[in-house]
């Protein structure tokens, strides 16, 4: 999608140059061989020379979009890299240790736990990549079935607090009313999921999350998942949903990720008929995520 993204701005800027060309030669044949008229060729000098202002303000829109996709992309690289080789470092650390030396039975239950934890986290890593690949293709057909909605929420909030060690009672989870719907039940699980681990991993240490689902007016279930965390300005709300772009501040700074979880919110809600938008008052103030789906008929 990318790929065909930039063809189609660089045709735009071929077209845009061949047409300047085209209308510079058609003057010169006008003044040298037609005589045509001053007046005539003020108007098409005039025009020609708003054609040029045009074509280099749209030629440096171009240049400073490129400039920012090939800065995410590097950012993504980078994020990428650290993801797969921190968890993959620790596991062989812990795997020499055990080669090397005795270890007692407590400590080498803990080294089992932390190897499986990074594992985990390695496999995440690897399906986020692959999952991203999967949902930006809007042709590839889904795998629909009745599946009830508060029970994917649940099992994304057990999965959670397994996976990033914290209580229950920091994940609140407050259920509507039962709700069956038709979709993929594997990337409805990975959208819930992906809501559920930005609102702990931009929450800081101090993890308060309030997870509810609601009926709206029989026709979607709402999901909101609401942090106390960095919050994010009014300015990003949207561009957050974009591929590989992650919200700007000191702590986001220190969140590792890739940029990709909510690209591939984005895009389940799209593939599902649904949406998906984001509020908050700004840094510091928390978010809110907000994800609509539609209930089966």
């Amino acid at each position: 999608m990318v790929v065909g993204g930039r063809r189609t701005s660089i045709a735009v800027f071929i077209t845009l140059g061949a047409g300047l060309i085209s209308f510079i030669v058609l003057l010169y044949v006008g003044w040298v061989l037609l005589g045509w008229r001053n007046g005539i060729l003020l108007f098409f000098g005039i025009l020609l020379v708003l054609l040029v202002i045009a074509g280099v303000v749209l030629n440096t829109t171009f240049l400073v979009r490129e400039v920012r996709r090939n800065a995410q992309h590097d950012a993504f690289i980078n994020a990428v890299t650290h993801e797969l080789k921190t968890p993959v470092a620790s596991i062989r650390l812990y795997l020499e240790t055990l080669q090397t030396r005795a270890v007692e039975e407590p400590k080498r239950q803990e080294f089992y736990r932390t190897m499986l934890d990074d594992s985990d986290r390695l496999l995440g890593t690897i399906e986020q990549i692959l999952r991203t690949g999967r949902t930006g293709q809007s042709k590839r057909a889904l795998h629909v079935s009745a599946i009830e909605f508060g029970g994917i929420v649940e099992e994304c909030l057990s999965r959670a607090r397994r996976l990033y060690h914290v209580p229950a009672e920091a994940l609140v989870y407050r259920p509507g009313p039962p709700v069956t719907i038709q979709a993929d039940e594997d990337e409805v699980r990975a959208a819930v999921s992906n809501l559920i681990d930005n609102a702990v991993k931009y929450s800081g240490k101090d993890v308060r999350v309030n997870v509810e689902t609601e009926n709206i007016d029989g026709r979607y279930v709402q999901v909101r998942v609401k942090d106390n965390g960095a919050g994010i300005p009014q300015s990003e709300l949207k561009q957050i949903f974009k591929r590989f772009y992650r919200v700007s501040g000191p702590l986001a700074t220190r969140v590792k990720g890739t940029g990709l979880g909510l690209f591939i919110v984005r895009s389940v809600a799209k593939r599902h008929r649904g949406r998906v938008w984001a509020e908050s008052e700004g840094p510091g103030h928390g978010s809110t995520f907000i994800l609509q789906l539609p209930i089966a008929k």
